[in-house]
């Protein structure tokens, strides 16, 4: 081998092993987390914003409809707020979408593109940042749902699984929005391509009133999709009864999603 091609090898630094490159993502991913962070804490009306529809319609519900709708054998604000948690992180996801979509418009993943980072940090980032925020707006509803008298019938290790499982719903999600967000032109496009998506997940389920007062030819639907098993099983954790098949059944939803969407964002976010 000639000295100039033993110079050139030399310089050329290896490729990085499988292990390097999680190592590396991992940290890229971590960046972007706390980028997006930042942006919460520089402005919180962010945050405030996104616990103001959440406190609506737990008012609205417990205060002007509560008294029309009648749950056999269970208070109403009980069975309301497991409703309101999932509603409440459904909703949120909207906000990655939105988030990428006006990220996109600025120029700003151009780029973070064009930057010698893993390929999937950007959207990593931003669902786990989403997730972070979820966990904050989660806490603040359940403190609502205390002060207008919602309680807990089981136990502290029930209650904090049920919120993890919402927080793995959530986070799933925001996955789906991602690709959404990245799917079209600027924020408002992406808010108006996602409502029409959410709204009939979130209100053709058992979140508000129980499935079997919808017609027969809904009910099907509605037992049957995700929000009614986040709904279900955050019920059936913090009111009581069986719920390992409920847990189980949305950790599917929320694993299936994932590997289904999750792909298909980055693949997005890829091809520009």
């Amino acid at each position: 081998m000639s000295t100039q091609a033993m110079s050139a090898r030399a310089v050329i630094p290896p490729s990085p092993g499988t292990v390097e490159r999680v190592r590396n993502a991992v940290s890229d991913a971590l960046v972007i987390t706390w980028r997006n962070l930042l942006t919460i804490r520089r402005l919180p009306q962010l945050l405030v914003f996104a616990t103001i529809q959440p406190l609506l319609f737990v008012l609205m519900f417990r205060y002007v409809f509560g008294g029309a709708i009648q749950v056999p054998g269970v208070d109403y604000v009980n069975y309301l707020m497991p409703g309101i948690f999932a509603q409440t992180v459904a909703f949120g996801a909207i906000n990655t979408g939105v988030g990428l979509a006006e990220d996109r418009g600025k120029g700003l993943i151009e780029r973070l593109r064009s930057l010698p980072m893993a390929r999937s940090a950007v959207l990593a980032g931003r669902t786990t940042a989403d997730l972070t925020r979820n966990v904050l707006v989660v806490g603040l509803m359940l403190a609502v749902g205390f002060a207008v008298g919602f309680r807990v019938q089981t136990d502290v290790f029930k209650l904090a699984l049920g919120i993890v499982v919402l927080l793995a719903f959530g986070f799933a999600l925001s996955w789906v929005f991602a690709l959404i967000g990245l799917s079209v032109a600027n924020a408002e496009s992406a808010q108006a391509a996602s409502f029409p998506i959410m709204l009939p997940l979130v209100f053709a389920s058992s979140a508000f009133v129980s499935t079997t007062t919808m017609p027969d030819w809904l009910t099907p639907f509605a037992e049957h999709q995700p929000v009614t098993a986040a709904v279900d099983a955050v019920r059936a954790l913090v009111l009581g009864g069986p719920w390992g098949t409920e847990v189980l059944t949305t950790l599917a939803w929320s694993a299936g999603i994932v590997a289904v969407f999750a792909p298909l964002a980055i693949r997005r976010y890829r091809l520009g």
